[in-house]
């Protein structure tokens, strides 16, 4: 068929070069359902069997790893895990084949060093950022908290097709997967070989122990109802656990002063996510005077704005300090985004996201093997007219 107002040979050219940058952006990957699991009780919130969608590396590649865990906030009361149950974010039976771009990218122009890498990406159905182990099932809910057993067997499976032998690795994710990738990196390097170069990077992942606009925690009690409804105390790095109280240790900055395995925080300073559920949660907005600031920043009036860079001095106050911490990376974006690492608009295309100059995939890369130091911090809010909004997990 003649694309319209297109000569023939016009539109071959133009069908031919989109089918290009269509595959360009993205990669089809096999969806690989551990049916092996369910046996040992490692299962989505509905007790149907984890997923994790596998693309093999190759050449130069062959033998580097990189896990990177979908996002989808928590579950904190069994009300809510329930209507999880009937969708994607808890039951992998509502999931669907999906492509690879951003991070997980196959094309070389586009994702340079890390396009011929074993690619993973791990489907999230348990509500508790792969922390929970709850042995009883209630016969009521019929719900399954048990996270962490589906963070062990996939990557047990992993470990067993290849990844055993790893020469380099990364374990990633965004949002929840962001802080999954925090909360298990220093397991991760641990099971990999001792002569493994292995890094961490967390996408949208650093939430701050902040204070909402009416001066409450909100979100650390969010955390406390996660820690507890989904028994997570016990996966969650002992290290932080033996400092602070456990619903803390879901916020990196508890994490970080312990954790030995270097990480790369990936992160918007006005992160849309942690505006509308840490800064302006509903409760502390009942008559809805954020309603347009929370979905564009844009949208805000001047004294909501005033309060925004309030946030954004909290958020990079909990960050680590770069002269404390040269193995840290970090990307801190002025962006009104969440996620920027999954899609290629945001990871490393013309028109990407850039501080300095410099584009989140080439930082990250530069990171990971050690080609600079890659600390960079954005100016404030408007001043970055490379932002794009993103939501991507």
């Amino acid at each position: 068929m003649m694309a319209f107002g297109l000569p023939r040979a016009a539109a071959v050219v133009t069908l031919v070069l989109g089918l290009a940058a269509a595959s360009a952006m993205a990669d089809d990957v096999e969806m690989v359902f551990l049916k092996s699991a369910v046996a040992k009780g490692a299962v989505c919130l509905d007790g149907s069997a984890p997923v994790y969608h596998f693309s093999p590396g190759s050449g130069t590649g062959a033998n580097n790893w990189i896990v990177h865990m979908e996002g989808g906030g928590w579950c904190k009361t069994p009300e809510e895990c329930v209507i999880r149950k009937g969708n994607f974010r808890g039951s992998s039976k509502f999931m669907k084949p999906l492509s690879f771009s951003g991070i997980l990218g196959g094309n070389q122009q586009f994702n340079p060093d890390f396009y011929n890498w074993n690619r993973v990406k791990v489907r999230y159905c348990d509500g508790s950022s792969f922390t929970g182990d709850v042995e009883e099932v209630d016969s009521k809910t019929n719900l399954h908290f048990r996270g962490a057993r589906v963070w062990d067997a996939i990557i047990e499976d992993l470990l067993n097709k290849g990844m055993s032998k790893a020469k380099s690795a990364i374990l990633s994710g965004c949002s929840a997967g962001g802080l999954a990738a925090v909360l298990h990196c220093d397991k991760f390097k641990d099971l990999l070989p001792p002569s493994a170069f292995v890094k961490c990077v967390s996408d949208a992942g650093y939430f701050i122990d902040g204070t909402d606009i009416t001066g409450n925690k909100f979100v650390r009690t969010s955390f406390k109802n996660v820690v507890t409804l989904h028994g997570s105390v016990k996966n969650l790095p002992s290290s932080c656990t033996s400092r602070v109280s456990p619903e803390l240790c879901f916020f990196p900055q508890h994490v970080l002063p312990t954790m030995k395995t270097p990480l790369f925080i990936l992160n918007a300073a006005y992160d849309s996510w942690q505006i509308r559920n840490i800064l302006v949660p509903s409760a502390a907005d009942k008559k809805k005077e954020w309603a347009k600031c929370k979905v564009d920043i844009k949208g805000c009036s001047s004294s909501q704005l005033v309060t925004l860079q309030h946030f954004r001095d909290e958020f990079l106050s909990a960050l680590p300090k770069p002269e404390q911490s040269p193995k840290i990376g970090m990307f801190i974006d002025s962006c009104f985004a969440h996620c920027q690492s999954g899609a290629q608009d945001s990871w490393n295309a013309d028109g990407s996201p850039s501080i300095q100059k410099m584009r989140i995939g080439k930082a990250v890369g530069d990171w990971y093997f050690d080609r600079a130091v890659s600390q960079r911090v954005d100016c404030p809010y408007p001043c970055n007219q490379s932002c794009i909004d993103n939501e991507d997990d």
